[in-house]
């Protein structure tokens, strides 16, 4: 039960879950601000002075007297922490940081000169953590070239993710980014290629070709461009070829052992490849993984596929191989996934497909 505290104007206390006691400065039409300092203290009076203060003032810079903690500050300790470091480099260190910069650039609210790097954390607030979702999410309101949906729940994610860095590490107690949803976007991600579409591609790059060979080692083996971009003559051996994956290799390192695929063995061998890498770029260099997206992109957009990229090729795999009869364990080993739930995706929409075939005969045998 929230209580006024007498003789300090706006200022509530109540309990948290643990029945610690909390004060905040609540003044209507204003952001609460969480008061440390004792009731009964001198300290108390000048946290309360200078909250009042920087509430007329429009202030959310960082206070000797309040000795709080800035939004700016809690992002660069959790970018400094051995579970930042942990992550990805390419795939998730590099994108969370650039998404995190960019909310410290963001104004507390349109034309303000004060920004959300400035803000305090104990006055992070869901409010603004929403606000911020909705800037990414509609286009020509950030810097950043490119926006939307995923871009607006990628930003929550990483938000998400530093609090509950920060509460493991007892440096705030709630996750304010809890409370914000996520936006709904297109069901099922990137398009999955079909059959027809792979054989569209085909007919434009014969076996021989740097476009044909891309197709066949996405399709058959499955892989990430991340890991695509890094295969070469010396990961095949006796038939199989064997990599590490690039993506949680930090946190879940693992070895894949696959055995090479005829219809594979058959395009490489009719193929030119580089030294370290089977795929190179007209300078005989290895792709980077941006690098590759775009090149096969352009390739993709030439074969009339406007709605195809690599990793749609993934998905094909996976289609495939459940139609052919793989179990979601089988789809786990292949693809190195850790969760059953992304390989139950696919079996699960491959006995769909089999059932309702067999509904079909049942229908054309009915008396009715």
């Amino acid at each position: 039960m929230i209580k006024v505290l007498k003789n300090y104007r706006y200022v509530t206390r109540d309990f948290d879950r643990n029945g610690s006691l909390r004060l905040y400065l609540r003044r209507p039409g204003h952001l609460k601000v969480r008061l440390h300092a004792a009731s009964d203290t001198a300290a108390f009076e000048i946290e309360y002075q200078a909250a009042l203060k920087s509430i007329a003032t429009g202030s959310f810079a960082e206070s000797e007297a309040t000795g709080g903690l800035t939004w700016k500050d809690l992002c660069k300790r959790y970018m400094a922490s051995a579970e930042f470091k942990a992550l990805d480099i390419v795939n998730t260190q590099r994108p969370r940081r650039g998404i995190l910069e960019r909310t410290w650039a963001q104004p507390i609210q349109p034309g303000s000169q004060h920004l959300i790097g400035d803000c305090l954390v104990a006055r992070m607030t869901p409010t603004i953590i929403r606000m911020l979702k909705t800037r990414v999410a509609t286009p020509g309101q950030t810097k950043r070239k490119r926006g939307g949906p995923d871009a607006a729940n990628n930003m929550l994610k990483a938000v998400r993710g530093v609090f509950k860095w920060a509460i493991e590490n007892e440096l705030v107690e709630n996750n304010p980014a809890r409370d914000v949803s996520r936006i709904k976007t297109r069901v099922g991600g990137f398009h999955s290629w079909t059959a027809d579409e792979a054989r569209q591609y085909e007919e434009m790059w014969p076996v021989g070709s740097k476009e044909r060979l891309a197709l066949a080692l996405l399709r058959y083996l499955g892989v990430r461009r991340s890991d695509l971009v890094r295969l070469g003559k010396q990961h095949v051996k006796g038939g199989t070829i064997r990599f590490s994956p690039r993506k949680g290799r930090e946190r879940y390192p693992q070895t894949l052992e696959l055995p090479m695929p005829p219809a594979l063995q058959t395009i490489l061998d009719a193929s030119p490849t580089g030294d370290l890498t089977f795929l190179v770029t007209e300078y005989g260099k290895p792709f980077t993984d941006a690098g590759f997206g775009n090149w096969f992109r352009e390739r993709c957009d030439k074969s009339g596929l406007e709605r195809c990229s690599a990793h749609g090729l993934r998905k094909l795999a996976a289609t495939a191989l459940a139609e052919a009869g793989a179990t979601s364990h089988q789809l786990m080993a292949w693809f190195g996934w850790r969760s059953i739930k992304e390989a139950e995706i696919y079996t699960r929409e491959a006995n769909r497909k089999k059932l309702a075939r067999t509904v079909a005969s049942l229908i054309g045998g009915s008396n009715t």
